[in-house]
């Protein structure tokens, strides 16, 4: 059974009734855990492209960049997405039962929150009630201001990153701490560890662009502290 038909399982316990709380509660271990991955990236997915009042052909494009969706599946992912875009209601309930599977992975809520601001700037702009909701979404995950203005940082063309941002830093950080955090992220961005971490494998190419940003603030820093 493809990853989308138990998808397309859950969601139907969903639609006769069944709580989101125990329809998750049966997605807390692997690989039941990607199903439930899954379809709390599509749920908030559509509910971050619904937050600043509509939904961009860009933005559902973003989301097919950041998940791909077989041709034999798409009836599957469409159901979710269409049911859960019809506004934001009920987005703090998705992200708190990702919390309640994935508590003790920080690094797990960083890739969600990665594929939501991919999705945000799709259109070319991001909208306050989408920095609202992805806030939100992020105190919910246990993220702090720091780790939220990184991600932010790194997805935001609003100004040039600051490489320090990037790595989650202040700017008295040390050499070593530089060092350490630049390693950390690049550990927590190898395929296999994503993939051990219940992120399903669509999501893994998100990752490219965070060694890319993450690489270059190291040399940054590296070039300006001599």
């Amino acid at each position: 059974m493809s990853i989308w038909s138990r998808i397309s399982d859950a969601l139907s316990a969903l639609s006769k009734g069944e709580p989101l709380s125990a329809v998750f509660e049966q997605l807390r271990t692997p690989p039941q855990r990607t199903v439930g991955f899954a379809i709390a990236v599509i749920a908030l997915s559509a509910k971050m492209a619904k937050a600043d009042g509509q939904v961009t052909r860009d933005e559902v494009t973003a989301f097919r960049e950041v998940f791909h969706i077989p041709p034999s599946e798409e009836k599957n992912a469409a159901r979710v997405f269409n049911l859960a875009r019809q506004d934001v209601a009920g987005f703090e309930e998705y992200a708190t039962r990702i919390v309640a599977m994935f508590s003790s992975v920080d690094a797990t809520l960083c890739d969600l929150m990665e594929g939501l601001f991919h999705i945000a700037l799709a259109d070319g702009e991001y909208h306050p009630a989408e920095d609202e909701f992805l806030e939100r979404v992020a105190e919910i995950f246990g993220l702090n201001n720091m780790q939220f203005r990184s991600l932010r940082t790194r997805f935001v063309p609003d100004a040039e990153p600051d490489p320090y941002q990037v790595l989650g830093l202040p700017h008295d950080a040390s050499a070593q701490d530089v060092r350490s955090a630049w390693r950390q992220m690049v550990r927590e961005s190898h395929p296999d560890r994503m993939v051990a971490r219940g992120v399903p494998k669509e999501m893994i190419k998100m990752a490219e662009k965070r060694l890319i940003a993450v690489n270059r603030a190291y040399e940054e820093i590296r070039e300006a502290v001599g």
